[in-house]
């Protein structure tokens, strides 16, 4: 009898064995889907890291034009570039606009083109730019910004500034040429410096990334006792806004690009002068001086930008301004004291538009 018990006890502990066996290929097989899980999470937590935003604007003044048969021509033309940026010096993604902006003037020194002229970015303009009709593969100036910007995607600057060009500029790839015919010498330089300048301002790397252009030529002037001015004064931003609409990061800058005439009608700016920004000329821009705060433009852009952060588009364009377009909130005029009214325009429009 005790023979028999302890036969039946060692069949029993076999089973055991044998079941353990059985739950230990259970376990095994689930293994992959445990590792499926576990790089989708790891997919989820690259998807949330941060990336670096940058902007770049490049601008000539090297078309304007003397008075000829009675017209005069101050021309600003400024390609600029928003990019988003990961760790390893990767494009994420860019955005690509130019601003072309025409003041004519007379053999008088008179400006001729309304003061209150809008003016609108490429991307705005579109099939309006009037590039498609002419256009050996049909595309608009727009579709091709818009091809270029997604063939940089996934490419570092080096590799950007590597991309073959001829001696018109012109792309040389077969896969790019099949999508962009026009010169990207200046889109090449663009992203280059908008990489350079990127920044880590707290974008994450699903935000979407926004481009606001505003441009005015209101401030020209005719030429009299001295000089006449053909101004194009232009505002910039790239945000970056989450799936909750909330903004996550913002850069904003300017430029006020200059072209001087005599009352003849004769050019008397320096059509090679480098162009810079609002950003890029800093302190030299000299506003500190009669600043009532002791800040340089530039450093009152960057505090409006990081005020902004963390709201909405309804909460910045909620923001308060008095007559003169200057904040009255006093946690934004402890550090802002410059007319904001243009600041709000732009990030309206990049937010409205980001991709």
């Amino acid at each position: 009898m005790k023979k028999a018990l302890a036969v039946f006890l060692a069949a029993a502990l076999t089973a055991v064995s044998f079941a353990g066996c059985g739950s230990s290929t259970t376990a095994s097989s689930a293994a992959p889907a445990s590792q499926a899980a576990s790089s989708k999470a790891a997919e989820s937590a690259a998807a949330t890291g941060t990336l670096k935003t940058g902007l770049a604007v490049i601008t000539s003044i090297a078309k304007s034009t003397d008075v000829k048969d009675g017209k005069g021509l101050a021309e600003a033309d400024s390609t600029v570039v928003a990019v988003a940026v990961d760790k390893d010096g990767k494009i994420v993604k860019c955005l690509i606009d130019a601003v072309q902006s025409k003041v004519n003037f007379s053999d008088a020194g008179k400006i001729t083109t309304p003061l209150d002229t809008v003016v609108k970015s490429k991307q705005e303009l579109g099939a309006e730019y009037g590039l498609g009709k002419a256009s050996g593969i049909k595309k608009e100036w727009n579709e091709q910004a818009d091809a270029f910007a997604s063939y940089v995607v996934g490419k570092t600057a080096d590799e950007v500034k590597g991309i073959a060009v001829d001696a018109e500029g012109k792309a040389t790839d077969k896969e790019l040429t099949a999508s962009v015919t026009i010169h990207v010498g200046d889109f090449i330089a663009g992203v280059e410096k908008a990489v350079a300048n990127a920044a880590d301002n707290g974008a994450k790397a699903d935000d979407k990334l926004g481009l606001g252009i505003q441009t005015s030529i209101s401030g020209s002037k005719d030429a009299g006792d001295k000089d006449g001015l053909a101004q194009a004064y232009s505002y910039y931003t790239v945000t970056t806004t989450g799936a909750d609409g909330k903004i996550t990061s913002c850069i904003i800058d300017a430029s006020q690009t200059n072209v001087n005439f005599s009352k003849a009608g004769k050019i008397t700016s320096d059509l090679k002068a480098e162009q810079k920004t609002k950003n890029e000329l800093g302190d030299a821009y000299g506003m500190k001086k009669a600043s009532k705060i002791g800040k340089e433009w530039n450093e009152e852009a960057a505090s409006f930008a990081k005020y902004v952060v963390g709201k909405t588009l309804d909460e910045v364009k909620g923001i308060a301004v008095d007559s003169e377009g200057k904040a009255t909130d006093k946690e934004l005029t402890a550090s802002v004291t410059v007319h904001v009214g243009d600041f709000i325009k732009i990030i309206d429009e990049a937010v409205s538009s980001a991709k």
